[in-house]
């Protein structure tokens, strides 16, 4: 995860076409403090933008070519025709991506033009900080700057949703994208997944964020995902509503015993992830970490007891680091679940000390080796 600069970038480029870049742009990766698996759901999050990125450099081709060398996979390259059907392509995966990407642009009127990319980053894939989404972002400021057109930060992240839902094929909802595009630095940012409004969240001056590894890798994601989805829309459905945003909690808990008991306890989480993450929103603006180390508890044996998405690793990950923190940090699994990461907010007195007990016990009690990811929150791709 080494931090790149212009400068490696200009010579990574010049290394494989031969000329300077035109342009580099860079989109984020992002945390999720808490909210998952509640944007589908048309639900609330409260994620932040981080100092990890994916970075693409661009220039100009006379063609209708888009010639792409993604230096993170043993500078692989790709062709892409922009006049051509947009098909995934199995021998290069990363580059459905693009090939998704450039095919919602077209979709929405937008023409592009021809461009040599390089795209590299350092934002830990599947680790659960959207790699994906910072990729996806990433691309669509990269074709729309060379081609001289202008998107708003708000529909790039439509875009690149769009992109992984009817392209890549994974259902995900607006979270990733939209913070990656307009995340601010030193906050998060609360948002509504319902009309994709936005409120900036700072973070207390002194507070700082500790992501770790888990040294588990994210396994059957994508199904596992799609499958919880659709579970969601059943609940949904069962009510009458298209999400789960127009079923209140009270209604929910009624209906116990007439909604089928896995539908039920995913609509359990979401419901109450609701409730937790307006409330870590206010707890993390007024600087009360007694509130958001308990919604983050909460949260996480929400994910575990009624959403079934962490692992024996994780939970003991997430118990060491709220055991060393007294009461003092806040911590739970980040991301879509089955693997990655766990974050952890706390002053930053008490970080060394969350360091230290991962280190002491994590290893030793499961065999997983944890990587860790000290990060900033940090400002999106669009944002001024």
């Amino acid at each position: 995860m080494s931090i790149l600069n212009k400068q490696q970038l200009n010579e990574f480029f010049s290394a494989a076409f031969g000329q300077a870049p035109d342009l580099i742009v860079q989109a984020p990766g992002r945390v999720n403090l808490i909210g998952e698996h509640t944007d589908y759901n048309d639900g609330f999050v409260l994620p932040a933008a981080i100092n990890y990125s994916t970075w693409v450099a661009v220039s100009a081709r006379a063609d209708r070519e888009l010639h792409v060398v993604a230096r993170d996979f043993n500078s692989q390259r790709a062709i892409v025709n922009l006049d051509a059907p947009m098909l995934q392509d199995p021998a290069a995966p990363w580059s459905d991506y693009l090939r998704g990407v450039v095919q919602e642009l077209q979709k929405r009127g937008y023409r592009l033009t021809g461009g040599n990319l390089l795209v590299s980053g350092n934002v830990p894939a599947g680790a659960g900080l959207s790699s994906s989404a910072s990729l996806e972002v990433a691309l669509v400021r990269a074709l729309t700057e060379l081609s001289d057109e202008a998107i708003g930060p708000t529909e790039a992240a439509l875009v690149g949703q769009a992109a992984e839902n009817n392209f890549v094929g994974c259902n995900c909802g607006i979270m990733d994208q939209l913070i990656s595009a307009r995340g601010q630095e030193s906050s998060a940012l609360l948002i509504d997944c319902q009309d994709l409004s936005t409120r900036s969240v700072s973070i207390p001056r002194d507070w700082e964020i500790l992501i770790v590894h888990s040294g588990v890798k994210r396994g059957l994601v994508e199904s596992e995902y799609n499958q919880r989805r659709a579970q969601c829309e059943t609940a949904a459905a069962f009510f009458g509503q298209q999400t789960l945003r127009g079923v209140g909690l009270e209604q929910l808990l009624a209906a116990e015993g007439k909604l089928d008991t896995l539908s039920f306890r995913r609509a359990r989480h979401v419901l109450t992830e609701n409730e937790r993450t307006l409330l870590a929103a206010e707890a993390l603006s007024s600087g009360d970490m007694q509130t958001l180390a308990r919604v983050m508890a909460e949260s996480h044996l929400s994910m575990r007891d009624d959403f079934n998405i962490t692992t024996p690793a994780i939970d003991r990950l997430v118990d060491i680091l709220q055991t060393a923190g007294d009461g003092q940090a806040g911590a739970r699994m980040t991301g879509g679940g089955f693997g990655g990461c766990v974050v952890s907010i706390a002053p930053a007195a008490v970080i060394p000390k969350l360091m230290q007990a991962v280190e002491q016990f994590y290893q030793v009690d499961t065999g997983c080796v944890p990587t860790l990811i000290p990060a900033k929150a940090s400002k999106g791709a669009f944002s001024v």
